[in-house]
């Protein structure tokens, strides 16, 4: 996928099968072409008894726990290696900003801060590196309630007690500016005041406030109506952090020559759109890097019996 297709996607673009394979691609889509369903079906099941794995959602968990709780114990015991919250904090007396939170605070006062340069400067390189909305499902505390909400909500639309009513895409991006907006205009960082990853993080450092009410009512709002409703169609910091690494080394790279396309891996992904190449004759390549929008959260690498997504390195064969 190319770089402006990707951010196409990102920014609410249908995703389209590509108009143009590379031979080796195409010489693979018509072998799978030619397997018959009883067959195809006998592979499904057989590759489906011998793969199962969470390997990477129990890493992810992990991290994401670790990351919060450093937060937690700094301030519970008063050690000071880690100062604020996710939002705005000093790590061992250095400064890092989360980026749409800088941007929020230069728009509404209209001045830029030595520290806030400074801490969006090293917050910026660190998530190139890592790439994707790595933030998204590797640290922010309300992504992992959003993930459990979500599993709920399939749970009882399994059981018909609740409807999914999905936005369109590119309301994230309408609301990017609307928020940017807001914060020139009014002289207040709005979105700030009501996004929950700020607020999930002081609640968990400081103690819950009011605020929280708004949380829980969210959450309860995407287990009922709208599945993944802030993550996927409202939160400007997704957008922000998959910008900034839509040309990161760091990726998930989807391999066509084993690929069964039996959708296990778009069943899971918390933004399946990025996860269109691998169905059938959509892979361009025989290998194809997952777009900006990905959170890296590494769901359709566990639920991949075949192997083929896994993490990649650009310029090395594997991460691992």
């Amino acid at each position: 996928m190319s770089l402006l297709t990707s951010l196409k996607v990102m920014l609410g673009a249908a995703p389209e099968r590509p108009k143009t394979t590379t031979p080796e691609a195409a010489a693979m889509h018509e072998a799978k072409r030619l397997i018959k369903g009883p067959e195809r079906a006998r592979e499904i099941k057989a590759a489906h008894a011998e793969y199962k794995s969470n390997k990477w959602r129990n890493i992810r968990w992990a991290t994401l726990i670790a990351v919060n709780l450093v937060f937690v114990l700094s301030y519970r015991f008063d050690v000071q290696l880690v100062e604020g919250a996710l939002t705005a904090s000093r790590v061992v007396g250095f400064h890092m900003a989360d980026l749409n939170s800088a941007l929020q605070v230069m728009l509404a006062y209209k001045v830029i801060l030595l520290n806030l340069v400074i801490g969006t400067g090293t917050v910026l390189l660190m998530w190139w590196l890592f790439g994707g909305r790595t933030f998204c499902s590797w640290v922010c505390p309300y992504h992992l309630l959003a993930e459990i909400a979500e599993k709920l909500h399939l749970v009882l639309a399994a059981r018909r007690m609740v409807v999914d009513y999905p936005l369109h895409r590119g309301t994230r991006t309408v609301l990017y500016v609307v928020f940017a907006l807001l914060a020139a205009v009014s002289g207040y960082t709005v979105f700030e005041s009501i996004s929950p990853t700020g607020i999930v993080s002081r609640a968990l450092i400081y103690g819950p406030g009011l605020a929280m009410i708004w949380v829980v009512g969210l959450l309860a709002y995407e287990v009922v109506f709208i599945r993944r409703m802030w993550c996927r169609y409202i939160c400007p910091i997704g957008l922000t952090y998959g910008l900034v690494g839509a040309v990161s080394p760091v990726r998930v790279k989807y391999n066509l020559e084993n690929c069964l396309h039996e959708g296990d891996c778009r069943k899971v992904c918390l933004v399946p759109h990025v996860l269109d190449c691998t169905k059938k004759t959509y892979a361009e390549d025989v290998e194809v890097a997952i777009g900006a929008d990905c959170t890296r959260c590494g769901l359709c690498i566990d639920a991949c019996p075949t192997g083929s997504l896994r993490y990649d390195v650009k310029g090395l064969n594997k991460l691992l």
